[in-house]
C-alpha cells in the first residue's frame, strides 16, 4: 500500500492535532475518570444524588443496597473528587462535588436517550 502525500492542508491539520492533544498523564486520569462510571452501582448512586443530597442510610434505602456496599462505593466516589461529604449531626450527607460532575451526568442521560 502506497503512502499518501500529505498535502499544506492536512499536515497543517496533524501539527494542530498534535498540539492540542492532552498529556499522557491527563488521558490517563481521563480515562481513569471513565473507569468509575463503567461500574453500573456506582452510576445509580450517582444518579440518585443528582435528585439531591441523600445520606447514606437514604442512598441505601432507595437503591436496596446495603449501607456498606453504598459506603465503599462513595469513598471510590469521593477520592474521585466525583461527590462531596457533608456532616449534619451524625449523618453525613452527600452531593455532587461540583457543578462539572453534574453536567457531565445529565449530558451521559441525555447522549443514551437519544441512541
Amino acid at each position: 500500500m502506497a503512502k499518501r502525500e500529505l498535502t499544506d492542508d492536512a499536515s497543517a491539520l496533524i501539527e494542530q492535532v498534535r498540539e492540542a492533544l492532552p498529556s499522557f498523564e491527563t488521558t490517563e486520569r481521563i480515562a481513569e475518570f471513565f473507569k468509575l462510571l463503567g461500574d453500573p452501582t456506582r452510576v445509580r448512586i450517582l444518579a440518585a444524588l443528582a435528585e439531591g443530597e441523600l445520606c447514606v442510610s437514604d442512598l441505601a434505602s432507595a437503591l436496596g443496597m446495603e449501607r456498606t456496599a453504598v459506603s465503599h462505593q462513595l469513598r471510590i466516589l469521593r477520592s474521585a473528587r466525583l461527590v462531596r461529604a457533608r456532616r449534619d449531626g451524625k449523618m453525613i450527607c452527600y452531593s455532587f462535588d461540583d457543578d462539572h460532575v453534574d453536567g457531565l451526568f445529565r449530558l451521559a442521560k441525555e447522549h443514551i436517550a437519544e441512541a
